[in-house]
């Protein structure tokens, strides 16, 4: 299926590991052209080397720490305008309420939280000036799927799962479309970091963690490409009727009663 895609250009945030990497991989072969972003300089340089190489498209990387006073305006004016934009940076920590303190719910969230809200004010003006856009949050299916182990995480997302209904609601109006994504697990370093906090929660033993996936539907996490090249439809012109809403796609887990 021809996406659409070929000559749009997208800045995606998280973009040195996981799901924004494998965005990044994605989009090239549908010919975007691309701006990196990510804490990390080497490992999106790499990446942006490779998908020039193998896709002939424009890639720029701008590594920073956008919760710096100043990161987000200082991304924006460098990077300019463009078509789609994936927020995807950023990780809040798991826990219960007394052990995420109020400094480390106040950090979890300045990134992927916040972050996602001022990149969404800065770009969605521009694109309404430009004449349209895309903007795709990568959220998670804890926002949805309460976890009082992951309290941070689990208000966090449903608090960007709101705020993208919200501002996608009417946003047609302007020609842009606001969309939400959420995965469940997906078979990145994170997911396998997390597994193994829980086996040592339930199980004593963090090298348990591999019982942990026979949870899972399929007994698997997701692949990183079923999480993009969802993203790559939601931003193409195929999906030009959905705004304002949450794609989920974790296998069914938010709908089932009882799984990890």
């Amino acid at each position: 299926m021809d996406l659409g895609l070929a000559g749009r250009s997208a800045l995606i945030t998280g973009a040195s590991q996981g799901i924004g990497e494998g965005l990044a991989e994605t989009f090239a072969e549908e010919g975007v052209n691309l701006h990196l972003t990510a804490r990390r300089a080497e490992p999106m340089e790499a990446l942006a080397a490779r998908l020039r190489e193998r896709h002939g498209v424009t890639v720029s990387v701008h590594p920073m720490d956008l919760t710096e006073e100043g990161a987000i305006e200082g991304l924006v004016e460098a990077v300019g305008d463009v078509d789609i934009l994936v927020n995807n940076a950023g990780v809040i920590p798991g826990g219960d309420l007394q052990t995420i303190d109020q400094q480390a719910w106040r950090d979890g969230w300045e990134l992927k939280v916040f972050g996602y809200i001022a990149l969404c004010r800065l770009y969605y003006a521009r694109m309404k000036a430009a004449g349209g856009g895309v903007i795709v949050n990568n959220i998670g299916n804890a926002g949805e799927r309460y976890d009082a182990q992951y309290i941070a995480g689990t208000t966090g997302n449903a608090s960007l799962m709101a705020f993208t209904r919200a501002l996608g609601g009417p946003s047609l109006d302007d020609n842009i479309r606001v969309v939400g994504i959420n995965p469940g697990p997906v078979d990145t370093d994170r997911i396998y970091k997390l597994l193994k906090r829980r086996a040592l929660d339930w199980f004593g033993d963090e090298s348990r963690y591999e019982e942990l996936l026979d949870r899972y539907p399929l007994k698997r996490p997701a692949h990183v490409r079923e999480i993009t090249d969802t993203i790559a439809f939601l931003a193409s012109d195929r999906a030009g009727y959905i705004t304002g809403t949450i794609v989920t796609v974790d296998g069914g887990i938010a709908s089932r009663s009882s799984i990890i």
